[in-house]
């Protein structure tokens, strides 16, 4: 069988390919309208999370995408390919009952966020920087009134606590699906902002992703990259693509 991208990728990173998987044990799946929303069934059983809490979603779509997934298992069951499931069990077991832990891990993100950290030179880095950033912060004071101060260099610098207060608050809104999704784009883009600009649909995800390595992108231009990195750059993209389109699901 020929070796996929991603299985590629894995490799690279794990020096090896062949797990302990379990086994296929089903022979169809299928969704099912339920009390919350919509569930997956594997021959009639009803998938549950691994913590067995029950496994409802809020759309059709974002079941169907999970049945799909489970469905392209083939031998063995390999977790690590059924992203949009991950996602959705980490809301039921995970956000769900600690919602104000990850509200406040987020806001501590943007306190430190990626776009507020600006580089003095050179003047093509500078100008790429703000291409890809500002109207990250312009969005922000438009849709939440508040502003973001920018600052030159690494060195950590306060924001104004009305604005992050507000954050939280926007960020508390959200539900336990929408919360999960911003929380994976902001772990694999290093940004709060972006995140939540992301899934507000204010950024498409090519942009987002191009803001978000906007610097590194300057890096390779200029000094080139290898494999390695290569590899660690296709899982995060192919993960924050199956975020994307959770957050369309949600």
């Amino acid at each position: 069988m020929t070796e996929t991208e991603d299985q590629r990728a894995e490799r690279l990173l794990t020096g090896r390919i062949d797990r302990k998987l379990p086994r296929r044990f089903y022979k169809q799946v299928t969704t099912c309208e339920c009390e919350g929303g919509f569930d997956i069934r594997l021959d009639d059983r009803i998938v549950k999370t691994p913590l067995k809490r029950p496994f409802a979603v809020p759309s059709h779509d974002m079941a169907r995408a999970i049945a799909a997934e489970w469905d392209a298992q083939e031998t063995h069951i390999n977790p690590s390919t059924m992203i949009i499931t991950r996602l959705a069990n980490t809301a039921v077991d995970r956000v769900r009952e600690d919602e104000a832990r990850i509200v406040a891990e987020l806001t501590g993100f943007a306190a430190s966020d990626l776009v507020c950290y600006r580089a003095g030179s050179p003047d093509p880095l500078v100008e790429r920087q703000s291409l890809h950033w500002d109207p990250v912060l312009d969005w922000v004071k438009a849709t939440h009134g508040v502003q973001f101060v920018c600052v030159e260099g690494i060195v950590h610098h306060a924001q104004p606590e009305t604005s992050l207060a507000t954050i939280s608050q926007a960020l508390t809104a959200e539900d336990e699906f929408r919360l999960t999704a911003i929380h994976n784009v902001t772990t694999l883009t290093g940004s709060t902002l972006i995140a939540m600009m992301t899934a507000a649909g204010a950024i498409s995800g090519e942009d987002a992703w191009a803001a978000a390595h906007a610097d590194e992108d300057w890096q390779i231009e200029q000094w080139g990259s290898d494999e390695e990195a290569e590899a660690r750059r296709a899982v995060r993209k192919r993960d924050f693509d199956a975020t994307m389109q959770f957050i369309r699901m949600c």
